[in-house]
């Protein structure tokens, strides 16, 4: 189990270090090719580094990794409705924004399933890795 632990954390951390790359590099002048709504931009930059950081958590205890991708998770979602509807709207949103939010929202939604099975067999065997 700690292997899968480890690979989920690896996985945060290298979508945290490419999420915050390609947001600094759009911040700084790059043309992603779409229109670029900024508030998600830096949102998804932002939320790059807590991605890093849920992977450390992650590296180093199950429960606070599941807690840190649980509260990535629940924020991608609520980010995701509001560009969704942003979008529905007529709002500066392009498509290729919901589709990579979208797709970081399904990322988050796998880790937090993977940490909470986990975290289930663990509590199952009475282990606690704190």
């Amino acid at each position: 189990m700690r292997t899968l632990q480890k690979a989920i954390a690896v996985v945060a951390i290298l979508f945290g270090l490419v999420t915050v790359a390609a947001g600094a590099r759009v911040l700084a002048g790059g043309d992603p090719g779409y229109v670029v709504y900024l508030p998600l931009l830096v949102f998804n930059t932002v939320m790059g580094v807590a991605y890093v950081a849920a992977g450390v958590m992650t590296w180093r205890s199950l429960e606070r990794g599941q807690g840190a991708a649980g509260a990535i998770l629940a924020l991608n979602l609520v980010v995701l409705a509001f560009i969704i509807y942003q979008y529905r709207t007529g709002g500066a949103v392009a498509v290729d924004s919901l589709l990579a939010m979208s797709f970081r929202t399904v990322i988050w939604l796998l880790l937090f399933g993977g940490l909470a099975v986990m975290v289930g067999r663990g509590a199952k065997a009475g282990r606690n890795d704190e």
